[in-house]
């Protein structure tokens, strides 16, 4: 288990690193945004079961990708995908690659928010108090996907000095209070806190962690994309800028659409989860909370996002208005 002085060590050399950068669910998931508004959950975390992970959290990047309707289907609603950005683990995401320089241009900018990384972290740990009316599962050890409003809460807490003893500590570990408001109609949790005591866990609880064990927060992180799964989803991206539909037989071996079938083609590749719908976190645009990991999907909600209004069932095409950019690079 690392101690708070790493844990702050890692953060401050993240945050050094970023600076000097250029610009369906399972019930072990606690579902914090279905609290009624002015209502509060008491959460303990818990360490991540793999001991090389400095943190008790990791964190995922997903991007969504909107397609106008599915293509041979007459008045299909709008779709997106939402697929796994890869610079989760350290590679070049293709997607972004095309992205980051439309921020260069004004025209451009909403364009570029609609498609860049929406972040989301992964936490464990128990549910000391909680105000929703829900069939706990049988492992009380809970899974919390947090968007950055609520992360960047702890994470300023942990910085603090007069934070003395690491939060998931078993004898001297402190709760954290999600606390649910409201701000210019949408959900907000800028209130959410820390407690002020420490507390130990209870007998029931290390009997569960003894008998359990903790999550290896790693197995919540979408499968890593190969080659050619990276080349499916660039050319997703292209159709999705060009305002196409999408294509179950092109791309339904690889990622899909909530409730799209996987088109029967004889081939039994292994198929990416199917996206749910997600609320959303409206902390900035290009940091939203939706998420989805290899082996089941997860909605996660601070508040929702204002989408940019960006008309791409126009006659461009996706290579044309990639051109377009690359020139304006040039």
């Amino acid at each position: 288990m690392a101690s708070l002085a790493e844990i702050r060590a890692r953060l401050a050399a993240a945050d050094n690193k970023q600076g000097n950068q250029t610009s369906g669910g399972d019930n072990a998931i606690y579902p914090h945004w279905n609290m009624n508004e002015g209502d509060s959950a008491t959460l303990r975390f818990l360490p991540d079961a793999d001991n090389s992970n400095t943190f008790f959290w990791i964190e995922r990047a997903m991007i969504k990708l909107p397609f106008n309707g599915i293509k041979g289907q007459m008045d299909s609603k709008s779709v997106q995908v939402q697929v796994p950005c890869v610079e989760m683990w350290g590679d070049t995401c293709p997607i972004l690659t095309e992205v980051r320089p439309w921020f260069k241009d004004s025209s451009l900018e909403d364009m570029g928010r609609k498609y860049w990384k929406k972040k989301s972290y992964v936490f464990q740990g128990f549910v000391r108090e909680n105000p929703l009316d829900e069939e706990s599962p049988e492992n009380p050890i809970r899974r919390f996907i947090m968007g950055p409003q609520l992360f960047n809460i702890i994470k300023a807490s942990l910085m603090d000095p007069d934070m003395e003893e690491l939060p998931t500590d078993y004898s001297k570990g402190i709760d954290f209070r999600v606390v649910k408001t409201s701000k210019g109609g949408y959900a907000d949790y800028s209130t959410s806190n820390w407690a002020r005591k420490e507390s130990a866990l209870t007998e029931a609880e290390q009997k569960a962690v003894d008998s359990y064990g903790l999550f290896d927060l790693n197995d919540f992180l979408p499968k890593k994309p190969n080659e050619a799964e990276l080349g499916i989803i660039k050319q997703m991206f292209e159709d999705s800028v060009d305002g196409k539909a999408y294509d179950a037989e092109k791309f339904g071996q690889y990622f899909r659409p909530s409730g799209v079938q996987l088109p029967d083609t004889g081939n039994a590749k292994t198929v990416a989860p199917a996206t749910a719908p997600a609320e959303t976190n409206q902390t900035t645009a290009t940091e939203t909370a939706p998420v989805e990991t290899a082996n089941t999907t997860e909605a996660v909600a601070e508040t929702p996002v204002e989408t940019p209004s960006v008309d791409t069932s126009g006659g461009q095409r996706a290579e044309d208005i990639l051109a377009m950019i690359r020139s304006r690079q040039k």
